[in-house]
């Protein structure tokens, strides 16, 4: 397998490119110049390119791999390079029988039109290393097939025997390998002896999976795989040849003893056990809880005596450990705490489980109104009846049962015609002989992989067991069939494949244990909260003193309640069995895994290199060829299926797409958040927080934050989630109709690839100037991208539409989760409201409300809203506009496609079209205030980010300017910006100042709009330019030529206007942004607490590259941010901070409003409101759109009036000031500077909050 190495630099690739002085590499030089860039000059004197050569052409390996790459290029015309070849298929040559194309070959020597080739020295000795180079390869192909055949014999004579009895180092410990009486009685002297003492002890005991090492982590992760494959003498072998050899124990913690250990006790294997236990004493290392749990369970299971167990118990004791910890700290399973406590019971029959703590309450005083009981209360329920929302958890239970949705899909359908009839017939015939292929070579590596275990080596043998053989073949093919034709990243396709893998495993587990009938049982009483013709009920109060709630949830009604609560405290007072934490397997073990299966899927899977011979004596090549492209600078690996089968399949033209269970919208309410690791969907795994691959130090924070604290973010993510959504028809219907007929980009609807532009020649022809070559491939390039987006575009503008298509008609639900930030995003991602205006005009709440006395204004304000041609007038102007336009918005709803297509105008055109329909609708009904609307208004914050600076700064002129303070009008930060900027461009105009002159006119609000938004995020100044040069070049009539020096000089006084609008803001930013640069300058990444209490870590660290296993197709290179001993980064962590915080507070007060809207006070007539959001825009019904503006301005006004800033002043001195003070006086003095900054909070100004309740343009 040859390799090409790109170590030499992209000159030395152009030298060994050049086809002078070597025999049979005449290649044309626009193939060439299109991979390599132009030729070099060979103005060079004789010497230099004779050196030049002797340097280049002694590569042989490198020269004929790119010889056979050119011979490949000129045949397939691909851009790629190929490496390591995957024996990929070549086009036949003439005459071969099979049609197509010949490559281009070699000219011979004395041929006729050949040129005349020298026979200088250099080329004789290339002949020479040619020739030894072939003798090589053909020695090497032999000894290939004599490894490969021992292999073979090796798989089938390789002994099974697996070791048990350990080697122990400690010659003390190692009499009890001997016993002279039982194991039963040995256990309690094992326990005795004192660990065996080390030279080096520190760092044995790590105490996170963060701290742990690459191989760590996959040992520890195979450990507890085994115990789930049922593979326990397989990981009993591992550990005990690791422990055998000095170098390797060092790699072993206690974590890996216990597990094991644990297995043994499940199985009641009492002296393996004591093996296990001879080892972590042997090791150096203490027993901790859940040594002692697997000790005490293992005794239970056999019925041990009473004085054994009394001497465990004792011991236990003496180590200081504590018997109740047992069962409140360690992770056991019901019945494995059932285990533990029989054998306590035998020593002290009294002793009884600690009880449930009574269900805790979040005491912060911004959700002390959400979780007060002080006053009658009630929660909106859902509009359907109990037995629908039955019916519709069986649906999803099956949906995610199966782990895959097929889906019918939206493209226009091929007709029928025996060429679509003989490709599905071939392409079945095909997937039928790689199943059978590849349940071979999965059971080819499964071999493998064993024997590898058997060496004493890690390998993924346990992880390929997880599943049924037949699963995996087909969760495979179900990847294949999804490869788009240009190919995938290989990295992206492990990843992706080990994630499926994981998802499909936890669900297995799930229904194998027995939580889906547990889970049934506990979900149909939660759908009596939710159901629209129960009354509301809580579990008994038997179980709320925790007893067990089986016989209870079976034999009894649950009792009505006068007081009713919120989901995720019902589905807790139901007392439900927390489901099994499912840590997902380290980084290194997912990219390991997905290459492996990638590496698989690539070797079963062959074709006929001609479908259309019909003798059936084609050869097989590779479905799927590697290659290798460049992205940015990257040089990045790429499966890419063969044309043939990419031809195939779009002959075919299947009807159907599949999608995974989690990419799909649910079909019933989704599972309260109760925990970070519970919630969402039924089965499959769900992180309550997105985090960056590989970062852990997210969940360890959630995990070990105080249960109350999150209350107020699983509320909200819960209510959120509990949001009924439908499909709007009409718009669908209109949109698919424009799809179908090749889109409409001006509309959104993205058209097919084919669309795309062509270049205005295919090739480059060899008499070309080299301006006109270069202009070509830049042309080129050029389409080609532009192709390569619009098939993106299409992509998922048909997995968007065919998922609509598909719950047309149906209720659905998107469950929620958030970033590291707090702020929330739907898990499903292709059908969404937060995608584009297409996306939105899709969706309607499944549950409609009257409009009532004011709704229907509402409706047509959000109109004129989303038509943006009124953002700077009053509400009242934008209502009369809507009723000088309505012939216009009534033609639109009854003719959008044949008539004035006034909507087709606005700046959110489907929403618009949307919105005319509803408008249309309720005028023409009888009664419009009793007209029931399901169209959700949206209410948008007023350039959000700048709001929270000015309310923290108390800025009275930044909050006028971005409406907290009341106004007849709304005021326009983004035009007061482009003034302010005018007024700096006529001062320097008037001194003289060129680029000011030539600006006269073209400033304006879309200028300077995105960088006075993303001002606030973070942006730099070197972004911003950036930004304002592309606003310029969209300006035809602006002077190309001044765009580079008129974007630096706008910039300028951008930033400077804000400077003085925002004096409040810029300081805190820069004492933010200060305050981070600090923290990470000693050594730590930023962390905060938000006012709900989700605790936030930047994840920021200098990046860490971490190679993976190295041969196969490649070695996978990736970003390991899970290393929490690398360094932060700290151009990152001082330039997220001021951003990032603002979002985390935009997130809480969007989380108040959504609590306080859920929340229903009969006192206050005010209902519980259907409430979503997009971030800073907040979603209702018409008719609650001013209730929701009241709730959402006083949550800001309580978010605010908390002393934000000085309690994330303490919290950062607690946290990253040195108590004592270091002893070295560099860092005494960065520590003494690090306070002495973040003490000094930027005093605030003199706004008065409480005006923000009057300011009508808050939120409008």
């Amino acid at each position: 397998m040859s390799v090409l190495c790109w170590g030499r630099g992209a000159a030395g690739l152009r030298r060994a490119l050049q086809p002078c002085g070597c025999p049979g590499l005449l290649a044309k030089e626009g193939i060439l110049g299109g991979v390599c860039g132009p030729r070099r000059s060979s103005s060079a004197s004789p010497q230099e390119q004779d050196q030049d050569r002797r340097k280049d052409w002694g590569h042989v390996e490198l020269l004929e791999v790119l010889q056979a790459r050119v011979r490949q290029l000129q045949a397939e015309s691909v851009s790629e390079v190929v490496v390591n070849r995957v024996d990929v298929a070549r086009l036949p040559e003439r005459g071969s029988g099979d049609g197509g194309p010949q490559p281009p070959r070699k000219v011979q020597r004395g041929a006729t039109g050949a040129s005349p080739v020298p026979r200088s020295g250099w080329a004789q000795r290339l002949e020479k290393d040619k020739r030894i180079q072939r003798m090589h390869m053909q020695q090497l192909e032999v000894n290939l097939q004599m490894q490969v055949q021992s292999q073979s014999e090796e798989l089938k004579v390789w002994p099974k025997h697996l070791q048990v009895e350990p080697r122990l180092l400690s010659k003390q410990l190692a009499v009890f390998l001997a016993p002279e009486s039982s194991w039963e009685e040995q256990l309690p002297r094992v326990l005795q002896e004192a660990p065996r003492k080390l030279r080096l002890t520190v760092g044995r005991a790590p105490s996170t999976q963060a701290q742990l090492s690459g191989q760590q982590q996959k040992l520890l992760a195979f450990f507890k795989c085994c115990l789930l494959t049922n593979h326990l003498p397989l990981a009993h072998h591992l550990l005990v040849t690791h422990h055998s050899q000095q170098r390797k124990q060092k790699l072993l913690t206690l974590d890996m003893y216990n597990t094991v250990m644990l297995g043994w006790a499940r199985q009641g294997a009492f002296r393996e056990l004591v093996y296990v236990l001879l080892m972590v004493k042997d090791a150096g290392l203490t027993p901790d809880l859940l040594s002692y749990a697997a000790i005490l369970q293992c005794m239970g299971r056999r019925g041990q005596d009473a004085g054994t167990i009394e001497r465990c118990l004792k011991q236990m004791s003496q180590e200081g450990l504590k018997l109740q910890a047992l069962f409140t700290a360690v992770p056991l399973s019901e019945e494995e705490q059932a285990t533990v406590l029989k054998a306590v019971h035998k020593v002290k029959p009294t002793f009884s489980l600690p009880p449930r703590p009574p269900p805790a309450v979040n005491t912060s005083k911004l959700l002390r109104a959400v979780y007060a009981k002080d006053g009658p209360v009630s929660y909106p329920k859902l509009h359907l009846p109990l037995k629908t929302l039955q019916s519709l958890f069986e649906k999803q239970l099956c949906v995610e049962l199966a782990s895959k949705v097929c889906v019918v899909s939206v493209e226009k359908p091929a007709l029928p015609s025996k060429e679509v009839t003989h490709a599905r017939k071939t392409l079945q015939t095909l997937r039928d002989h790689w199943e059978k292929a590849l349940c071979r070579v999965l059971q080819e590596t499964k071999n493998h992989l064993e024997v590898e275990v058997h060496k004493g080596r890690f390998s993924l043998y346990p992880f390929l067991c997880l599943l049924d053989e037949r699963e995996v073949v087909q969760m495979l093919l179900q990847v294949l069939q999804a490869l788009p034709a240009q190919g995938e990243s290989f990295t992206t396709l492990a990843r992706e494949l080990s994630a499926r893998t994981f998802s499909r495993h936890v669900v297995q587990r799930r229904r194998l244990s027995g939580q889906v009938q547990a889970l049934e049982t506990y979900y149909r009483k939660y759908l009596h909260l939710l159901a629209s013709d129960t009354k509301v009920r809580r579990a008994p109060p038997l179980l709320l003193a925790g007893a067990s709630p089986d016989a209870q949830l079976s034999d009894h009604p649950v009792p009505q309640v006068p007081n009713p609560c919120l989901p995720r405290q019902y589905w807790e007072a139901l007392g439900a069995p927390e489901a099994l934490r499912e840590q997902p397997w380290p980084l290194p073990v997912q990219m390991e895994l997905g290459k492996q299966l990638a590496e698989m899927l690539v070797q079963a899977t062959r074709m006929p290199s001609s479908l259309d011979n019909r003798h059936g004596s084609s050869r097989l090549v590779p479905v799927l060829y590697h290659v290798y492209s460049f992205r940015n600078v990257q040089q990045i690996g790429i499966l890419k299926p063969h044309p043939a089968y990419v031809q195939l399949l779009e002959t075919a033209a299947e009807p159907t797409l599949t999608f995974e269970a989690v990419d799909v919208p649910m079909l019933c309410p989704p599972l309260p958040w109760t925990s970070p690791h519970t919630g969402a969907f039924l089965l499959s795994p769900t992180k309550l927080m997105r985090t960056v691959e590989g970062a852990t130090q997210h969940q360890e924070l959630l995990e070990t934050c105080p249960p109350t604290a999150l209350h107020g973010a699983l509320d909200a993510l819960t209510q959120l989630g509990n949001c009924a959504w439908r499909v709007n028809g009409r718009v669908l219907d209109l949109v698919l109709q424009l799809f179908q007929a090749k889109g409409c980009p001006k509309l959104g609807v993205p058209a097919p690839a084919s669309e795309a532009p062509q270049p205005a020649e295919a090739h480059v022809p060899q008499s070309a100037a080299p301006a006109r070559k270069a202009e070509l491939r830049r042309e080129l390039a050029r389409c080609q991208k532009l192709a390569r987006e619009m098939h993106s575009l299409r992509a998922e503008a048909l997995y968007r539409l065919s998922l609509a298509q598909h719950l047309r008609g149906r209720v659905f639900w998107l469950p929620h989760n958030m970033d590291f930030r707090g702020r929330t995003y739907p898990c499903p991602p292709h059908f969404n409201h937060l995608g584009s205006d297409v996306a939105r005009a899709l969706l309607e709440f499944a549950q409609g409300r009257p409009l009532g006395p004011h709704g229907l204004d509402w409706l047509k304000i959000h109109l004129v809203n989303l038509t943006g041609f009124k953002k700077r007038e009053p509400l009242r102007k934008r209502l009369a506009f809507a009723e000088e336009v309505m012939d216009d918005i009534l033609d639109s709803a009854d003719q959008p496609m044949t008539g004035r297509k006034w909507w087709m105008g606005a700046e959110e055109p489907w929403q618009t079209l949307a919105c005319c329909m509803e408008v249309a609708n309720a005028v023409r009904c009888s009664d419009p205030a009793a007209y029931v609307s399901h169209l959700p208004v949206h209410q948008d914050g007023s350039c959000n980010g700048l709001q929270h600076y000015a309310a923290l700064g108390r800025d009275s002129v930044g909050a006028a300017s971005v409406n907290l303070e009341p106004s007849d009008v709304p005021q326009d930060v983004y035009s007061g910006v482009a003034a302010q900027v005018e007024v700096f461009r006529r001062q320097d105009a008037q001194r003289g100042t060129r680029v000011a002159q030539m600006l006269e006119g073209f400033i304006t609000r879309k200028v300077v709009k995105q960088t006075v938004m993303t001002v606030v995020y973070g942006v730099t100044r070197y972004g911003g330019r950036l930004q304002i040069e592309k606003r310029l070049r969209e300006l035809t009539d602006f002077p190309q030529e001044f765009v580079w020096e008129a974007s630096h000089y706008l910039v300028r006084q951008v930033f400077k206007s804000l400077q003085e609008m925002f004096s409040g803001t810029r300081a805190i930013q820069h004492w933010l942004t200060e305050s981070a640069r600090l923290i990470s300058h000693m050594g730590s990444v930023v962390e905060w607490v938000t006012p709900l209490g989700i605790p936030i870590i930047q994840p920021y660290r200098l990046e860490h590259k971490v190679k993976q296993v190295r041969g196969g197709i490649q070695s996978i290179t990736y970003i390991h941010n899970g290393d929490i001993s690398q360094k932060p980064n700290t151009r990152k962590q001082k330039n997220g901070f001021p951003p990032n915080f603002i979002h985390s507070l935009d997130s809480s007060h969007m989380m108040l409003t959504a609590l306080h809207c859920y929340r229903s006070r009969p006192l206050c007539r005010r209902k519980g409101l259907t409430f979503v959001s997009v971030h800073d825009c907040y979603w209702t019904h018409a008719a609650d759109v001013a209730v929701m503006n009241q709730v959402c301005r006083e949550q800001f006004v309580c978010l605010h009036s908390e002393p934000i800033l000085e309690d994330l002043s303490r919290f950062l001195v607690s946290r990253f000031c040195p108590n004592p003070t270091p002893r070295k006086i560099s860092q005494c003095w960065e520590a003494s500077q690090l306070k002495e900054t973040l003490q000094a909070v930027p005093k605030p100004g003199a706004f008065d909050l409480e005006r923000v309740k009057h300011s009508t343009y808050f939120f409008s």
